[in-house]
């Protein structure tokens, strides 16, 4: 397992590449959760998620040969904008591997990007082509199973804990668990207290259900929200999750959707369904936890085009 010192280590190697992102209080969300709620705002960040941190981290971990071979990665979407866009501020050539499922707009901002797009029928058929291709030399980025990944996510916990005011519960969602592992890694180190919930939607359970069973297992994925839809978390993520987290949660897709909704409305962010479940999450974590909570929300990304929500909270009925 990493370490906060690992995580320190990597705030120093992607210094000037990525941004710090704000730490805000949310009069808006507090008042619709009726709780006090901070919001650090990684939609804000360079490529529009927090996937920018770790991607950059790797990358810049490569030696000479590696760098040559050129980078594959897969992604539901936010891993690969990241991965592309970097890899294009750094010269190295890069090949993405998404599911037909990942938005469009994240595909055309990689292929802007310069990196070279291959679409997968669904996602795990997406980490095989990717693993094809690590075989056949590409240097695998991975978007979880990776402590130089995993610490540089960290970071978010890192600047969360110097930024915040007193919080008692922080969420964050959870795909393959590599930016939960490392905020938990931050917090627990700089925040002992702190109570640190994943959120997962019902289709996609990956950590659900490995700590059901005591380790990874495969899943069946059949979530709308591609950018958290592992077919399954790793040793390494399940590992900070089992020791680090106080429980993961799970939402629906559609409690998802309006969270999103929920955000643009009361936190006036224009968030994707990835950062629009911790709004549902966050009033189950309440219910757990009593009104005086003092609640901090990882809000992870924001690269959901708006035909992307508007046909989402049509397909359920939302408003």
């Amino acid at each position: 397992m990493i370490t906060v010192a690992d995580v320190e280590a990597a705030a120093a190697r992607i210094a000037g590449h990525v941004i710090r992102t704000p730490t805000v209080p949310s009069p808006g969300l507090s008042s619709l959760l009726g709780a006090h709620v901070t919001a650090k705002l990684e939609l804000l960040q360079r490529t529009g998620s927090f996937k920018v941190r770790g991607a950059t981290a790797k990358l810049l971990s490569l030696d000479e040969a590696e760098r040559a071979a050129g980078v594959v990665a897969v992604s539901g979407g936010n891993h690969g904008i990241a991965v592309a866009v970097m890899a294009g501020a750094l010269d190295i050539k890069a090949t993405v591997v998404m599911p037909r499922s990942a938005p469009r707009r994240a595909v055309g901002i990689a292929e802007a990007a310069g990196a070279n797009v291959l679409l997968a029928d669904a996602m795990d058929g997406a980490f095989a082509l990717a693993e094809q291709l690590r075989t056949e030399g590409l240097t695998l980025v991975h978007p979880f199973d990776d402590s130089v990944v995993i610490a540089a996510q960290g970071t978010v916990g890192l600047e969360f804990a110097e930024e915040a005011g007193d919080l008692t519960d922080v969420l964050v969602s959870i795909g393959g668990g590599g930016l939960i592992a490392g905020v938990a890694t931050a917090l627990r180190a700089r925040r002992p207290g702190v109570r640190i919930w994943g959120v997962e939607t019902e289709g996609a359970r990956a950590m659900s259900e490995a700590l059901a069973a005591g380790g990874p297992v495969p899943v069946q994925l059949a979530s709308i929200v591609s950018t958290l839809s592992a077919p399954s978390v790793s040793q390494l993520t399940y590992d900070h999750v089992s020791a680090l987290v106080t429980d993961v949660l799970t939402v629906t897709d559609a409690e998802a959707v309006q969270g999103t909704l929920d955000l643009a409305d009361h936190a006036k962010v224009w968030a994707e369904p990835a950062a629009g479940c911790l709004v549902p999450a966050a009033r189950k974590v309440l219910d757990h936890v009593g009104e005086s909570a003092r609640i901090g929300l990882v809000v992870c990304g924001g690269n959901a085009s708006a035909a992307d929500v508007t046909t989402w909270a049509e397909q359920f009925g939302l408003h």
